[in-house]
């Protein structure tokens, strides 16, 4: 009989079980793998769920998540206890769903409760079938799948770890179960002494089935008998409450899941670069029985993986004490032991040595990638296949070198060494970083797409061209860099960028979030194509989403989302007196501790046309208007300054820091753009100020200084990051 399909009385079932969630409404905790708009979420509600391990403690939620998806799923769904069952009950299982497959286009859902429980050969068992599409996995697991769960199944699989549960959510369950009339305690009044629930919640150390466990046993033994009539009352005293439940016992199994925790924690203090940490598990570890020469092994990898070419005498130190150990033995061989994790976590540290293992996935992932054109070898066919064409020689540019794109298309923006900065590669690492962002800010926006046999049409080859050689690419970086510096994203977070552009900060944000969300929005439908164009490569689960809709309908467009942790936005609060109504909506968007981070340019400091204009007469035309465009009646998209902005926000409700940038992108001028610029701009305000200067002889004289070059444009940035700063 199928695991959730028991047609028991609820009456007879212990209160952990009839208190299980039905759905993902009534699932509590886990928000960083179930919470509104999370990766498995989505997975869940659009049943397009792939295989996934589920590790965590007991009593964290994950039979209950299971039981979730069998509830949600229009897929069959088959339980399996790896405890109870073998080979045989996998055999019948795989027959049905291949049945199930074949005659009726239904898929199934296996779940393997317990999975670390079954061996090699039967893990291996459940390969083959997973790997054809017969049935999806869902693997249950109290100890750590990379080391208990095949590793060929963890390949296939999506890993989730659920933690302990916090305190709040503990408190929320207890509080469903007792006002829970139909299955919990909700028929009777029941009281605390003061205590005694938290102590409960304590005690119970984030495992729900433990918490449930002793309120089950404090409510039913409180009385006289049980049920009592309903409407009676029921009082826990703490005493009740302590009895109900056992402090649990700290385990140290030197062949279990502990094992591997606790050193685990030693190398993390270590590369961490925490000397007290290290010393605290390490001397756990020593307490136990633990081996040294295995503590030693791992502080030997831990010199070149987490210490590196930071400083290259780690690996040095460790072996020389690790030498020493086998001479001394215990109990002196303890000062070597310290000696060497003493050094470890106090040194500089770097993994760079980690990006050989990416480049290797990456080329195993993508054998068939072509050279792009730009970078083939162009003395044997440059005339007739285009090769090597558009390839730009660094030692023609300042400091022999220029931002262009040396990996496939298909790696773009892909990132293998990371250079710490820290010890010798600090020496390196600003130069490294700096090249590799302005090379990926031009990728972004203007590298072509696939791999390219002929030459591209002109337009683009141009407008790629003069993009890389520019300085725009830079500041755009800058900016970039500077506002993701200012701000923590969690890998988890929900993520809106505003005025989305081309994706400038929604491809970072998609970068730092692989379990979150990330929602573009603008109002430019050629920007949306661009970034849909590019979010269709990905997996639909989870590529970016991408919207149009002004700003007020965004809480109507993405309420199943609701709400950001994290709000970008680029250029957005551009007409400072209509900002209002934005700010209320980015503040209805936000959770209450979530962070708003903008960048915007500052139009009253930056470059103007009269600055462009040789001749005199246009110069001082052009000066006229700009006057009063800059000034206090002036236009409203041009007439404020950083510190303005900065005002504000704090009128509705956002504290904010700032910083202010200042680069020169060189733009490109049409006589399209010149146009558009003096009739939207200038012309009302001459009109305005009753000044009637010739407009046409203005366009002739900028549009022969100025179009068809690319000029030099200083600009000012302002980039805030805001939070809430009242309720």
């Amino acid at each position: 009989m199928d695991l959730f399909e028991q047609h028991l009385d609820s009456s007879h079932q212990p209160l952990a079980y009839r208190m299980r969630p039905r759905n993902l409404d009534e699932y509590v905790g886990q928000d960083h793998i179930v919470g509104k708009g999370r990766l498995l979420r989505r997975a869940i509600q659009a049943d397009q769920l792939s295989s996934i391990i589920l590790y965590g403690p007991p009593g964290t939620g994950k039979t209950t998540l299971a039981r979730v998806i069998a509830n949600t799923t229009r897929s069959h769904f088959s339980t399996i206890n790896a405890v109870l069952s073998g080979v045989k009950e996998l055999r019948y299982e795989i027959e049905e769903a291949k049945s199930r497959l074949a005659h009726y286009q239904k898929r199934t859902i296996l779940f393997v409760d317990e999975v670390h429980r079954w061996n090699k050969s039967q893990q291996d068992a459940l390969l083959p079938w997973v790997e054809n599409g017969t049935f999806i996995l869902i693997g249950a697991t109290t100890e750590n799948p990379y080391f208990e769960v095949n590793a060929a199944l963890v390949s296939r699989s999506r890993i989730f770890q659920l933690i302990p549960l916090e305190p709040e959510d503990l408190m929320q369950i207890a509080q469903y179960t007792l006002a829970d009339k139909e299955r919990g305690y909700g028929k009777w009044a029941i009281t605390f002494e003061e205590g005694a629930l938290a102590h409960i919640i304590d005690i119970a150390n984030g495992d729900a089935r433990s918490l449930l466990n002793a309120l089950e046993l404090a409510v039913e033994t409180s009385g006289d008998e049980f049920p009592p009539p309903e409407g009676s009352s029921i009082y826990i005293s703490k005493n009740a409450a302590e009895e109900s439940i056992q402090r649990k016992v700290i385990l140290y199994d030197k062949e279990g899941d502990y094992h591997f925790d606790i050193i685990s924690a030693f190398i993390k203090s270590i590369r961490g670069s925490d000397p007290d940490a290290a010393l605290y598990w390490m001397a756990r570890m020593i307490h136990a029985g633990e081996d040294p020469k295995f503590i030693f092994r791992r502080m030997m990898i831990s010199a070149c993986e987490d210490i590196g070419l930071a400083d290259p005498y780690a690996i040095m130190v460790v072996e020389s004490d690790a030498a020493a150990f086998e001479r001394i033995g215990l109990p002196e061989g303890r000062f070597h032991l310290t000696h060497a994790a003493l050094y470890l976590a106090t040194a500089p540290k770097s993994n760079t040595t980690m990006a050989f293992f990416d480049a290797l996935q990456a080329v195993k992932e993508e054998q068939s990638v072509e050279v792009p054109n730009h970078l083939k070898d162009g003395s044997r066919d440059k005339k007739g296949f285009g090769h090597g064409e558009g390839y730009l020689y660094p030692h023609a540019y300042h400091n022999h070198w220029v931002p262009q794109q040396y990996l496939p298309a298909s790696l773009q923006g892909k990132v293998f060494y990371h250079p710490s900065p820290m010890g010798y590669e600090g020496k390196i690492h600003d130069e490294v970083v700096r090249k590799r962002e302005t090379q990926l800010e031009t990728a972004v926006v203007d590298t072509f797409e696939g791999n390219l046999t002929y030459s591209p049409p002109d337009s683009q080859r141009d407008r790629w061209v003069k993009r890389t050689m520019g300085e725009r690419g830079p500041f755009l970086e800058k900016i970039r860099s500077t506002l993701f510096e200012a701000i923590i994203i969690p890998r988890h977070a929900k993520t809106l960028v505003l005025n989305a552009g081309h994706g400038l900060l929604v491809w970072e944000a998609f970068r730092r979030t692989p379990e979150g969300l990330v929602v573009g929005s603008t109002m430019d439908n050629a920007h949306y194509q661009h970034m849909q164009h590019y979010a269709q490569t990905l997996e639909a689960l989870e590529r970016p989403r991408i919207v149009m809709a002004p700003v007020e309908q965004l809480s109507q467009e993405l309420s199943d989302v609701l709400p950001f942790e994290i709000i970008l936005a680029r250029n957005l609060l551009t007409k400072l007196g209509e900002v209002e109504p934005v700010l209320q909506r980015i503040w209805e968007l936000l959770t209450p501790t979530g962070t708003f981070a903008t960048a915007q340019v500052i139009p009253a400091e930056g470059s103007r046309l009269s600055h462009l204009a040789t001749d005199s007469n246009v110069r001082r035309a052009l000066e006229v208007a700009e006057k009063f465009i800059y000034g206090p009646q002036g236009n409203p998209l041009s007439n404020w300054n950083h510190q303005d902005l900065i005002d504000k926000l704090a009128q509705n409700g956002f504290s904010s820091t700032s910083e202010k940038l200042e680069g020169v992108e060189n733009r490109p001028f049409t006589k399209e753009l010149i146009t558009q610029w003096l009739e939207r701009t200038y012309l009302p305000t001459w009109q305005q100020i009753k000044d009637s200067p010739n407009i046409t002889e203005i366009t002739n004289h900028l549009t022969q200084v100025c179009a068809g070059r690319t000029l030099p444009w200083k600009q000012k940035v302002a980039v805030l990051v805001c939070k809430k700063s009242h309720t």
